[in-house]
């Protein structure tokens, strides 16, 4: 009897699963808007954005399609980098006083995370904070539309949303499938509005999905391949884009490998540098993508021998020749190699020279130890650990 349980057991821990949503992917996906919002019945839509954005000229391009459509809109632009708890609730108040029915997210992780909430509360009238941890949203929300405007965060197609507690000071991480888009319009064109530095920074991020994604106690086949495939585009046109802003094929890539890494890490879940990551957001707010690029090398050299094969594959498709290096020399070796990524997308700032106080440091090794990404690392790490390598990037 027992030993039939402990095999029932062991097949439930192996199975897997696999979400998404539908995604339309190519040049030309933004101006679909309009259509698949008429599809899913909408008769109002508040379009959640930042000013940014619609500086940008893309939350416009959304809102002709809307118009065209014969379809009326609200948008709601409040949000901010790292988006906060009250942002979220005061976008639940206008979907509401408008008898909104369909949210349609335009930017990047921020807005995509922050329509992701006001839909949560829109379909289970609570505060967002309630909803913290795995599997905890019970009912479905309105339909949601995503349209990235970056290459990294893929929140366009993860089950992933990301929120500040802002008396805490603390990023929330609410991970369901209730969260994950209906439809995700992936449009290459819009991120060539983006920034050389945040072109880096959100490359990076991709990367950082991908890397943890495939490390992750979580992993499966279909996981790894979409990482892989991710990486690869990110070592073959990341720098193209950094330099070369306009360039459509580079900014294909990066926006292929960015969705790419989304499916991967949205299925595996992450890490230790997202756990540390958004313990720097949360309390400092400061910038994802940076925080993790920073971070990886750092992460990946601590976890090297827990996740040997793995690493050894990932090191393999950034280009190292593993059969030229020891044993010994290997998690040196690739933690160089992304260092060096880094260093040439100008990225090398560290924790003191960004705000960062010494005195943070336990604090934010504490947050960061209780993040749920840490589940899923390949290796185990205690508050004192997280802490010196804390230490290392200040």
């Amino acid at each position: 009897m027992n030993e039939n349980k402990e095999a029932t057991t062991d097949t439930l821990m192996s199975l897997r699963k696999f979400l998404a949503p539908e995604i339309v992917y190519g040049e030309g996906a933004l101006e679909l808007a309009g259509r698949h919002a008429m599809n899913l019945g909408a008769t109002k839509v508040l379009i959640v954005t930042d000013p940014g954005i619609q500086d940008a000229g893309w939350t416009s391009k959304v809102e002709d399609c809307l118009h065209n459509s014969d379809i009326s809109y609200i948008t709601f632009n409040n949000v901010t980098p790292n988006p906060k708890d009250y942002e979220v609730m005061a976008g639940v108040e206008i979907y509401r006083d408008n008898e909104c029915d369909l949210i349609i997210a335009v930017g990047g992780g921020s807005p995509m995370d922050c329509a992701k909430g006001i839909g949560v509360v829109a379909g289970n009238p609570m505060n967002i904070l309630d909803f913290e941890g795995v599997d905890e949203v019970p009912n479905p929300g309105p339909p949601l539309i995503f349209i990235p405007t970056t290459a990294g965060t893929s929140a366009d197609v993860s089950q992933f949303a990301i929120i500040t507690d802002s008396k805490r000071k603390v990023k929330i991480a609410i991970i369901s499938k209730m969260v994950i888009p209906d439809i995700a319009l992936v449009d290459p064109i819009t991120t060539v509005t983006m920034s050389p530095d945040l072109t880096a920074a959100t490359g990076m991020d991709a990367l950082c999905h991908s890397f943890e994604a495939f490390a992750s106690t979580a992993s499966s086949l279909l996981t790894d391949m979409a990482a892989l495939s991710s990486i690869k585009l990110i070592k073959d046109n990341l720098i193209g884009a950094y330099q070369h802003p306009t360039n459509m094929t580079y900014r294909n890539h990066m926006m292929m490998a960015s969705l790419m890494a989304g499916l991967a890490f949205s299925n595996a879940s992450l890490g230790l540098v997202h756990a540390m990551a958004h313990s720097l957001g949360g309390l400092l707010g400061l910038a994802h993508g940076e925080c993790n690029a920073i971070l990886l090398e750092k992460v990946v050299y601590y976890n090297y021998l827990a996740a040997e094969d793995e690493y050894n594959q990932l090191a393999k498709v950034m280009g190292v020749d593993i059969d030229k290096y020891d044993h010994s020399q290997m998690a040196s070796v690739l933690s160089d190699c992304i260092a060096s990524l880094r260093k040439q997308l100008g990225i090398t700032r560290r924790l003191s020279s960004m705000g960062v106080s010494s005195s943070d440091i336990p604090r934010l090794a504490g947050y960061a130890f209780k993040d749920p990404c840490l589940a899923t690392n390949p290796r185990t790490a205690n508050q004192a650990e997280i802490e010196k390598i804390y230490e290392e990037i200040y």
